[in-house]
């Protein structure tokens, strides 16, 4: 593997900002995401299945589609990403999918899914906006109800997977899974499965299987020559199932990343008793999975959590074995840090995986999964000023997309007197009752609209935002 590079001139040889959106939290920027004081933020991003366009999600509900401009690659300057179209949803949105055979060429196809709060899961067209500064309401165009089997209250999509060819989708809600058929609108899900036996027992499963809000979902790839199409859940509880769609949702494995984590702590001579420093377990440490994500290969799955300093590896033909583990990955707070992977390098073997920090550093790892034991970056550069809240590789790898936005309290003092040192983190997600686990809420208009005085631990301020693409410019030879 090539040595760690982490200054910024070996970084810029090898990427250059090509496209940015500027910073959207600033005053005055041309693109508000909302007519109030608060402009709000970047939470993440993704490119479209043709790779013609990126789709964005903000802390304000209002979902765009940038059009990448043609000349892209050409252009001496840094061009300026303007939204061609824009949807504001009526509640926070858990989860957001473009169709996996979404084509700019064909207007049709150009179909999001989302799960907001309360609401069934709805399908939207991406259709242009009268201005980029606008977002106005737009009527989902299918709706698929996932309520409860013995009553009419929806269940909320915590984690969402379209696979190709996109004539079925997955969502993953509270101990369960939901396999929907697009075109059965109105319609519930054609297949539940059941992540334990039974939620009506005292035991909530007694041992079986996994309970828990399922977080994170990931399709194995299609084209990984073994015929299986196995979907990995991950939850808030800190476990990993394993689902087999093609034999009607089968559960082949399940397991706790407890005690992997436990490994990486104790490889460096650490106790997970103890807490390192800003209160976070020592070792790679993590308090529920926000990303399960394979390699290209289909042979490898890297777990992701928040509160954690890296990702875990596993080889999936040892079911539960750990293989090796990310390190500096960094994704300290609460907010999902999502990143993405790449076929390696030819050569050097192995994959690569791109993310973002709660630092504002995007961090590249090479040769993933051809290694055991921890693994730190190859290279990173200074991406932006606050978390990196998504990674995404154009399916060319020529480019890379990156978003970040969060926010931070105005006065640390009046914070540390009114509020908990358990909540500081920024980000979005917090803790749901019902169940203990880690959800997510947002602040109440009447909160922020409070009076000066009022709620003053709740006055925050947001820092830089922003969506970037950049080009990857040049990949020096190994030393």
């Amino acid at each position: 593997m090539a040595g760690t590079e982490t200054q910024d001139e070996p970084s810029r040889n090898r990427i250059r900002i090509v496209a940015s959106t500027g910073d959207v939290a600033a005053a005055g920027h041309p693109i508000p995401t909302t007519s109030s004081s608060d402009a709000g933020y970047f939470e993440s991003a993704q490119w479209t299945a043709d790779g013609t366009a990126l789709l964005t999600y903000s802390s304000t509900n209002v979902i765009s589609g940038y059009i990448v401009p043609e000349d892209l690659l050409s252009s001496a300057a840094e061009l300026a990403l303007k939204p061609q179209a824009r949807i504001r949803l009526p509640e926070p949105s858990n989860v957001l999918s473009g169709a996996p055979y979404f084509s700019l060429a064909e207007p049709q196809t150009q179909q999001l899914l989302v799960s907001a709060r309360d609401h069934p899961l709805q399908l939207f067209y991406l259709v242009p906006s009268p201005s980029s500064a606008s977002a106005s309401s737009h009527s989902p165009i299918s709706s698929y109800p996932f309520t409860k089997a013995r009553s009419e209250t929806f269940l909320s999509a915590t984690s969402l997977l379209w696979p190709a060819p996109g004539t079925h989708f997955i969502a993953g809600s509270r101990s369960i899974l939901g396999r929907f058929d697009v075109t059965r609108t109105g319609e519930e899900p054609v297949a539940r499965i059941r992540t334990i036996p039974s939620e009506r027992h005292l035991s909530k499963g007694g041992g079986v299987g996994m309970r828990g809000t399922v977080s994170a979902l990931g399709g194995q790839p299609m084209d990984n020559g073994s015929g299986a199409s196995l979907v990995a859940a991950g939850t808030w509880t800190r476990w990993v199932g394993l689902y087999d769609f093609a034999q009607a949702g089968e559960c082949v494995a399940t397991w706790s990343i407890a005690a992997a984590v436990r490994e990486t702590a104790a490889a460096a001579g650490e106790v997970m008793t103890e807490m390192g420093s800003g209160g976070f377990p020592r070792g790679i440490g993590g308090d529920g999975i926000t990303q399960t994500i394979w390699s290209p290969c289909g042979r490898y799955l890297m777990i992701c959590e928040r509160k954690s300093r890296g990702a875990l590896i596993y080889d999936v033909r040892e079911t539960g074995k750990l293989l090796g583990y990310l390190v500096g990955r960094d994704a300290l707070g609460n907010q999902r840090v999502a990143c993405d992977v790449f076929s390696g390098a030819d050569g050097k073997g192995g994959f690569e995986v791109w993310s973002g920090s709660s630092g504002g550093v995007a961090k590249v790892w090479e040769g993933v999964g051809s290694v055991e034991g921890p693994h730190a970056p190859a290279w990173e550069w200074p991406a932006h000023g606050s978390t990196i809240g998504s990674t995404c590789l154009h399916p060319s790898g020529t480019v890379v997309a990156t978003c970040a936005g969060s926010w931070e309290f105005t006065d640390e003092d009046d914070f540390v007197h009114h509020g908990s040192a358990g909540s500081r983190n920024q980000g979005h997600e917090g803790i749901d009752e019902e169940d203990g686990e880690h959800g997510e809420f947002s602040v109440s208009d009447a909160e922020m609209d409070s009076p000066p005085g009022q709620l003053s631990w709740m006055q925050r301020r947001n820092k830089e935002s922003s969506l970037k693409i950049w080009s990857i410019t040049d990949f020096p030879s190994e030393p």
